[in-house]
């Protein structure tokens, strides 16, 4: 899935996405750990896998989206 970065906070590793429906989605540092990134900058394109449903719904793996 993708998605597009929305927030990131660089001292705790955590953040959020936009769904393409505008969703908000939050990601810890172990997702944002999973995908091996270092930096992550609002407006970049990431590839996305999620858990849960609702306001349950986490990202679990974040990485930068390539074409």
């Amino acid at each position: 899935m993708q998605a597009t970065a929305y927030t990131y906070d660089s001292d705790s590793r955590s953040g959020s996405v936009l769904l393409d429906d505008g969703t908000p989605v939050p990601f810890d540092a172990a997702a944002f750990d999973a995908g091996g990134l270092r930096l992550l900058r609002p407006g970049q394109r990431v590839r996305i896998e999620i858990t849960g449903e609702g306001d349950a719904r986490r990202v679990t793996f974040l990485t930068l989206q390539t074409f």
